[in-house]
Formats: structure tokens, sequence, C-alpha cells
């Protein structure tokens, strides 16, 4: 059968899956949520923007005759791979989840999980400290209530407003990045605890090394749990499935 693939992006993963698919023929779109402002060009055609929850996306596939979906979505956009799982189940479509092993505390770590950005935000709720607020652009504001501390704020694009804090430096920068740079951006800023998503892989893992080595607390937010389903942790695993269905005609 002729393979015509929706991948959801907005990742490292997913843009190396669109190269994989583009050498290899096969037909495809990769989808971005519009979150950030200058999303990395693919070698697919490229669509931006939300479906309109499940229905708009049954929709979509529907309309466009997708035949398989990858979720390569960030690990913690939980809303639009629930959605994702919903609506192909409905249209049966094959979905497989493409992602990053999360991360695991390793000696010398010292770190505190929480399970959400609202649980992260209380236990900033302490005396003022210099943290490295590394959880994105779009949840910012919900650390406004604790004013008292100086923040950090690496980002791939500038804020659109001021953030609501007091003391912050905002750092406009793409990854992946080196522990050695992290180290010295820490120790630059004086940094003495860092509030972090378990986003797993290897572009954001510096700061956690940095944080390792200099002996820094981590806030850990967990991973939202997301439904059930196949899960892959490497683009050669996503081709092996496309390749499989498409021997035997699915």
């Amino acid at each position: 059968m002729a393979i015509n693939l929706l991948i959801l992006g907005g990742t490292t993963e997913a843009t190396a899956l669109g190269a994989a698919v583009a050498s290899a023929g096969l037909s495809g779109t990769v989808s971005f949520a519009g979150r950030v402002e200058r999303p990395k060009r693919q070698p697919l055609p490229q669509r931006v923007g939300g479906f309109g929850g499940v229905e708009g996306l049954r929709t979509y596939l529907r309309d466009n005759d997708i035949t398989h979906v990858v979720d390569a979505t960030h690990p913690f956009a939980a809303q639009m791979s629930s959605n994702a799982v919903r609506a192909c189940a409905a249209e049966n479509v094959p979905l497989i989840a493409l992602t990053r092993a999360p991360w695991r505390a390793q000696a010398g770590d010292n770190w505190t999980h929480v399970p959400d950005i609202a649980d992260a935000v209380a236990a900033l709720d302490r005396t003022a400290a210099r943290v490295m607020l590394a959880v994105g652009r779009m949840h910012l504001d919900d650390f406004a209530p604790n004013p008292q501390h100086f923040y950090l704020l690496r980002l791939v694009d500038a804020p659109s407003t001021p953030p609501a804090f007091p003391e912050h430096h905002v750092l406009v920068s793409r990854g992946p990045f080196t522990a050695q740079d992290d180290l010295a951006l820490m120790r630059d800023h004086r940094i003495d605890l860092v509030v972090s998503k378990n986003s797993g892989g290897t572009g954001a893992y510096a700061k956690i090394e940095a944080a390792r080595a200099l002996g820094v607390p981590v806030i850990m937010i967990d991973r939202p749990t997301i439904p059930d389903g196949a899960t892959v942790y490497s683009v050669a695993d996503v081709m092996a499935w496309l390749r499989h269905d498409e021997n035997r005609g699915v």
C-alpha cells in the first residue's frame, strides 16, 4: 500500500523522522502546534496550527487520506497525544508514539519529584533563591506567585511580554547544549536551584549534568500520564513499523 503519514511534530525526533521518511520516498506531512515562532524547516510538507480537538483531527485524517500517524510531540504535550489516540482509534488509523526515554536520577543527583507545574510552583514557595527555570515560555506566568527569586530563563523564542518577575535574565537560544556550557552558565548566574521538566533525550540533558557536577538540587517535573499505546524510542523502529505495514498492504 502507499503510505501517507502524518507526523505530529515539534521535536528533534520528529525532524529526524521526517528526513528518514523523505529519504525512503514515502509521503507524509509534519504538523506543528504553532507554539514556536520559528520552527525548523522540514524535509516534508508541513502544516502549522491545531486540528480542533479529536473531531477536528478525525476530519483531517479522513480528508487527507492519512494511512498512519506518528506522535512525535514533546513528552509533555499530553492533550495532543490523548487526542491522537482517540482520533486514530475512531478512524482505525495505525498510531505509534516516538518519544525520548525519560531521564533517571544517577549517583550525585539531588532531585525532588513533583507531578506537575502547579506542584513545582508550590515547591518554590520558599526563601529567595537563584533559579534556572527550564519549563518553556508557555508556563512562565504560572510562576508569578513566587517573585522573590531570581530566574534564569533559556527560551527558544523571546517572551511576547516581559516575565512577571522583578529579577530575571532571558537567554534566547536553541539546543542542543553541552554540559560544559551549562556548567559555565550556572556558575555565571550563581544558580542554586534548577526547575526542569523530565523531557528526556540528550538535547536538554546538559543542565542536569551541570547541576550534578555543581551539587545543585533539581525540582523534576514528572511526565503526564498518556493513554496506553505502542511506543518506540528510535526513528529506526518507526521506519521498521512503516515498512512492515507497507509490505503486508495494511
